[in-house]
């Protein structure tokens, strides 16, 4: 049971999946930490077992990480079963060893999604994720000075919306949490950003066509309406996003922005 933990150091036991490659098949592996210290990350107690694999001349576990700030969304783990840990509105690399209690054993995985193959042990594939945020294509505006800030008014209601799904580090937990592999939340996330935005009106059909298009090309499952996948985002995305998108959605269509070809446009 997750807990305060005071004491100086902490055992933990560790279930951790290791797989060689996609390619292999792979299974949960026992470890065992005996010196944690309670204000570790996360990624700090794995740093710390790698240099114990390494130092018994054995393989170390390979995870992605980049930024440790929260900020990229690449320390995609499941512990526990849910991504990125136990706490709310946190990656794994902000959540800390505090968090667990002295004894207690953590099975680590990798995001497990059909659009996300495993690469090796912790590592996955999420460029499908790229190549849907690629289909929606850019804002079109002038180049040149940047404009006054004031240029457009704009509500500020609508602006925190705007920013509030903005606010998406394209991690992937949101696929992970769904049983159906879903990507509906990152999709919406990143349609509601410029389609609440006056900047973002000139593509506005185009783009929601093209991107769930390349969703569905990429075998994300469908949504499940349970709403695990705002629950386990770190940036706390609002599953309100997910029926502005298929507003969106709806209106391209009846426009007539026929899915696939405003990709091939």
């Amino acid at each position: 049971m997750a807990g305060n933990n005071n004491s100086r150091t902490m055992r933990i036991n560790l279930k951790v999946w290791r797989q060689k490659d996609r390619n292999a098949g792979g299974s949960l592996v026992d470890y065992s930490l005996d010196t944690v210290s309670p204000d570790m990350s996360f990624l700090e107690m794995i740093d710390v077992l790698n240099e114990k694999l390494i130092g018994k001349n054995e393989e170390p576990i390979a995870f992605a990480h980049d930024c440790r700030e929260g900020i990229c969304g690449s320390c995609a783990m499941v512990i526990d079963g849910e991504p990125h840990g136990p706490q709310t509105g946190t990656t794994t690399c902000q959540l800390h060893m505090r968090t667990f209690s002295d004894g207690d054993t953590i099975v680590v995985e990798p995001f497990r999604a059909k659009a996300f193959p495993v690469l090796k042990d912790l590592v996955t594939d999420r460029s499908a994720l790229d190549r849907i945020q690629a289909a929606g294509g850019y804002v079109t505006v002038a180049t040149g000075n940047a404009p006054d800030g004031n240029a457009i008014p704009i509500g500020k209601n609508i602006a925190d919306l705007a920013m509030d799904a903005a606010a998406c580090i394209q991690c992937g937990a949101c696929v992970a949490a769904c049983r159906n592999g879903s990507a509906m939340l990152f999709v919406s996330a990143k349609v509601s950003q410029f389609a609440l935005l006056p900047q973002g009106q000139a593509e506005r059909e185009r783009r929601v066509s093209r991107m769930v298009w390349q969703m569905d090309e990429e075998d994300f499952g469908s949504c499940t309406n349970m709403g695990s996948c705002a629950a386990a985002c770190p940036k706390e995305i609002k599953v309100e996003n997910i029926a502005r998108m298929n507003r969106e959605y709806g209106k391209a269509m009846l426009f007539g922005h026929e899915a696939k070809q405003a990709v091939e446009d």
